[in-house]
């Protein structure tokens, strides 16, 4: 069948003062974060979801945020980047933001740091950072590990200092109201994808697809 593929590159996913692409049959099936499916499960249904390649994740389908700064840099820990800039890639990410917020407790984004920073995606995160025009921010592990296995950033060039989670990863979801066959269709396809596609799915940072359980995304 046809497929029409659309990106947005902007936000993690729509937030609850958004239009929803499921309810009004604009999308079919979508990858989008965790935040979002909490608002549009009345809409859609979870279809399998990757297990990263990341030794952390132990063969579950999790990920992590990473709280990187530029290596060299004078921070030892989380604690010092308070007064400092920091970078988060939209409002609506779990592993960008709402993390940040539930670190930082009691305090808000503009009480802890002098400045915050929003770039627009994980990756764009991740260049502020290493261009020094952003002290630190906290980047999704995926994004990450996928950039350092493309060699596109050297492990080398930034520190880690803490780790959140793990999370449940990203969903990905169908239109409730899609037809039964297809849903199954499209649910066995990405359970044996890594038969036929093991080592593409490799080059992005992941195993195979497993089932995801909706308990995981009600937290």
């Amino acid at each position: 069948m046809d497929v029409d593929l659309q990106f947005n590159e902007q936000i993690s996913g729509p937030s609850e003062a958004d239009e929803n692409p499921f309810a009004d049959g604009k999308a079919d099936i979508g990858c989008i974060c965790t935040t979002t499916f909490r608002w549009l499960k009345k809409d859609s249904e979870l279809l399998p979801v990757p297990v990263t390649t990341d030794n952390r994740a132990k063969g579950k389908p999790v990920y992590f945020s990473d709280v990187i700064v530029k290596a060299g840099s004078r921070f030892l820990s989380f604690d010092s980047l308070r007064g400092q800039k920091w970078g988060y890639n939209d409002r609506n990410s779990r592993s960008g933001w709402f993390s940040m917020l539930d670190r930082i407790v009691p305090h808000s984004p503009l009480d802890y740091f002098s400045e915050i920073v929003q770039s627009g995606s994980h990756l764009e995160s991740l260049r502020l950072v290493m261009a020094g025009k952003i002290d630190a921010a906290a980047i999704d592990s995926n994004a990450l590990l996928f950039q350092i296995n493309q060699g596109r950033i050297d492990r080398s060039a930034f520190k880690i200092l803490e780790t959140w989670g793990p999370f449940p990863i990203q969903p990905i979801v169908i239109r409730t109201d899609m037809p039964s066959s297809l849903k199954e269709s499209v649910r066995k396809s990405l359970l044996h994808a890594h038969e036929s596609f093991g080592p593409e799915l490799n080059s992005f940072g992941f195993h195979l697809f497993t089932e995801a359980k909706r308990e995981d995304y009600e937290v």
